[in-house]
Parts: C-alpha cells; sequence; structure tokens
C-alpha cells in the first residue's frame, strides 16, 4: 500500500535507500533508546530504528498514514503509533513514567521547522537529542555564528538551549515529490544548562529580537528606546566593543553581558518575550 503524499500537510517522503541508512547511522541508536518520530511518514525509516532501540513512538498527523503504518509495521511489538500533531502533544504528561530520556527524529515539514523546534525545546527535559532534517538554508541559521550572513535570532535561540551540528547533506531527489530546496540531516544535542547566563530570559531574546528586526542598522540604532542609551554606551565601553557594530556581528556571549547589564528604556514587559 503506498498512498500519496499531501501538498497541504507539506509531505515529501525520503525513499533513497541509502540515505535512509545513512541517517540511521547518524542516529548511533543504543537497545535502551526510546524514540520519538515525528511525521513517520509510510514507516520507512521507523522499521529500520526499530529493529534496535527498546520503543519507538511513530507520531503521525495524517490518519491514513498511521493506518498504513499499523499495517506494514504489525510485526513489530515495540512500535506504538499515534495519530496525533506534534504541536498540539504535551510530551511531558505523555512520557512522565520513562525514566529514560527520549531521542527525537523526524524529517519535518518546512513550513513549520521553527514551530516545532521551538515547541521541543519547550520539553527539552524529556529530551536527550533530536534529529531532524530540515531545508538546508534552515539549518545553515540553527549552526550560524556571529559573523556570518546566516546567523540571526533563530540561531541564538536555538544555540543558547541545544548545540547543533550539521552530520549530513541530502539531495532534493531523494524525495517524493521533489522539493524545490536541498535538505541537511542536524542533530541538537540538550544542554545540560543553558550556553550562557543570562537573569532574565525574556528580556534577553527581547534585546536579541529587536536587534535582528533592523539588522542592517547598527546595534546602537536598533536598540534605540528599548535600552537606556547611557547604559548602551556603558556596555561598548567596558566590554570594548565598536560603538558602530552591528548585530550579527555580535555572539551569544555578548548578548548575555548586554541583557545582564542593560536595564531597558521603557517597561520590558511591553512586547512578546520569550523566543525570537
Amino acid at each position: 500500500m503506498h498512498p500519496e503524499p499531501k501538498k497541504r500537510l507539506g509531505q515529501n517522503f525520503l525513499l533513497d535507500k541509502n540515505i535512509q541508512r545513512k541517517i540511521l547511522a547518524c542516529l548511533d541508536l543504543k537497545s535502551s533508546d526510546i524514540v520519538l518520530e515525528i511525521g513517520s511518514g509510510r514507516g520507512e525509516l521507523t522499521s529500520l530504528c526499530a529493529l534496535g532501540v527498546d520503543k519507538i513512538y511513530a507520531l503521525e498527523i495524517d490518519t491514513s498514514l498511521c493506518q498504513v503504518i499499523k499495517m506494514n509495521l504489525k510485526c513489530f511489538s515495540n512500535i506504538k503509533v499515534i495519530n496525533r500533531d506534534i504541536l498540539k502533544f504535551n510530551l511531558k504528561n505523555y512520557f512522565k513514567n520513562d525514566k529514560n530520556k527520549l531521542k527525537v527524529i523526524g524529517n519535518i515539514p518546512y513550513y513549520i521547522s521553527s514551530p516545532i523546534l521551538e515547541h521541543l525545546i519547550k520539553f527539552r527535559n524529556r529530551i536527550d537529542t533530536i534529529f531532524i532534517t530540515v531545508q538546508r538554508e534552515f539549518a545553515a541559521r540553527l549552526v550560524a555564528l556571529a559573523g556570518s550572513k546566516d546567523y540571526g535570532s533563530l540561531s541564538c535561540f536555538v544555540q543558547y538551549y541545544l548545540e547543533p551540528k550539521i552530520l549530513l547533506n541530502i539531495k532534493k531527489t531523494c524525495f517524493f515529490p521533489v522539493p524545490k530546496v536541498d535538505s541537511c540531516l542536524v542533530r541538537l544535542k540538550v544542554r545540560q544548562e543553558p550556553n550562557v547566563f543570562v537573569k532574565n530570559e525574556s528580556s534577553f531574546f527581547k534585546i536579541i529580537r529587536a536587534a535582528f528586526n533592523q539588522r542592517r542598522k547598527t546595534l546602537r540604532n536598533s536598540l534605540s528606546g528599548i535600552i537606556l542609551p547611557d547604559k548602551l554606551s556603558e556596555f561598548f565601553h567596558t566590554y570594548g566593543i565598536d560603538i558602530n557594530i552591528r548585530p550579527e556581528d555580535l555572539t551569544l556571549a555578548d548578548f548575555a553581558n548586554l541583557a545582564n547589564s542593560s536595564p531597558f528604556a521603557g517597561n520590558p514587559a511591553h512586547g512578546r518575550g520569550g523566543p525570537p
């Protein structure tokens, strides 16, 4: 049984057997692992993973595909199919009785890559590592460092909580239907502690978001009205930073120092806090 992919759900099935095997090798699965697979599709990778882990939870929003997986993989006793939307799935409640942290894997729809990643980060205490296949340009943003054209608020947000690394480049021709762009397999290891110390995460991310919303401006101009001018000048002087620096040239540690030392010019409650 081979159901057709649904465009409205952003489905692109990974059919290349060689790439499937390479992904499996990258996952480095152990017999004690508990795996949550996002978007199990027709179950090709699901079955490969099931051979080497304790349990695999196949999360699939498409009801018809859930039936396909149940039928095709009924010989596996360690696969549980869940017909749910990952963005509405509470990992903390569902896995509250599992002692081992999850390995999360998934070939996720490009158009909701950011929301899915943000959702998973909310449940990071239940997760050991995330392995996701995403658009190549999106992957570049996840791993980008200060000074790169791909570096931005998403880079800072992800690297604050996770350690991202691109493991595998995947040509678009490995998928059906063939997407317009190539993909990458990215490993995101959950940090035991955030990458840098900040006194207030909401204020920290608000500063980052404001800075990159106007990235063509200097940092001094993009944060005008958000951070008191004298505190911004003091920050430049204390840390030896050029007053004409642009946001993309500040490291995550620089943004942390800025947030920790700079009271808001107005009420920090104004505007959305939290992740960029």
